[in-house]
């Protein structure tokens, strides 16, 4: 562990001049960081989706996505789909459609509670580069999309025909450095997009239903019996006696 004493920031911003957050800000002071900051944030830092931006969003077949809820409890998820999924509006809007999910609604939840997204796109096979997107998200409908963006392609597959939009506002734009990102190689694979099936969902691979099936086993067996103390006489039957 170090003895380092992180500061924390007491709501007074030392630089907010920069982007970024107050705490950022006392961090990169505290750790003298602040001119490599400022040099990535001169340099990289874009408003807006640059040409370049634009191309690579729109061949991406996946994106991460962070959302808060209120009170500031974080969810982190995957959206994928083929190249295209991710559309650029313009170079201040992207969206990508929500497909059929397991109905928990966590990153649409999050979503009406608080429109602060983060999105970290990742080219994994060829440039081995990194975007990010932050901004303010908001829930929009098929149809109402399409009337503005005639042009959204239409989905002949049940499972990726999209329940409802989330369109990004761009707050910040900036690269990711490739120093830390792994080299992959795709592999065709056929998806069973909108399927039910529990084993090509996935299943139980963590096995956390499994251990609470047990678990709840051994308790009904502990309730019944504590509720007729006989099982308790029986079950101990067999054993030698002391007399």
């Amino acid at each position: 562990m170090s003895d380092r004493d992180f500061p924390l920031p007491d709501h007074h911003d030392p630089h907010p001049e920069r982007p970024g957050s107050a705490g950022e800000h006392v961090l990169q002071d505290a750790m003298g960081t602040g001119t490599r900051a400022e040099r990535f944030l001169s340099d990289q830092m874009s408003d807006r989706l640059v040409p370049s931006m634009q191309e690579f969003i729109a061949r991406m077949t996946m994106a991460f996505v962070a959302t808060a809820d209120a009170h500031g409890e974080c969810d982190s998820t995957l959206r994928a789909g083929p190249p295209g999924f991710l559309r650029v509006l313009d170079d201040r809007r992207v969206a990508w459609p929500e497909y059929r999910g397991n109905g928990v609604m966590a990153s649409l939840g999050n979503i009406t509670e608080n429109p602060h997204v983060g999105l970290m796109m990742i080219d994994f096979t060829d440039e081995l580069i990194g975007l990010h997107v932050n901004g303010a998200a908001r829930l929009v409908e098929d149809e109402e999309l399409r009337r503005e963006h005639p042009d959204l392609p239409v989905e002949t597959v049940p499972g990726r025909r999209a329940s409802v939009w989330v369109e990004v506002t761009v707050g910040e734009a900036y690269i990711h450095c490739r120093k830390h990102i792994p080299r992959m190689v795709p592999v065709d694979d056929r998806r069973a997009w909108g399927t039910d099936d529990v084993r090509r969902k996935g299943g139980d691979h963590f096995g956390v239903a499994a251990a609470r099936k047990a678990a709840a086993a051994s308790q009904e067996e502990i309730d019944a019996a504590q509720a007729d103390p006989r099982e308790t006489v029986r079950a101990g039957a067999g054993a030698p006696s002391g007399e």
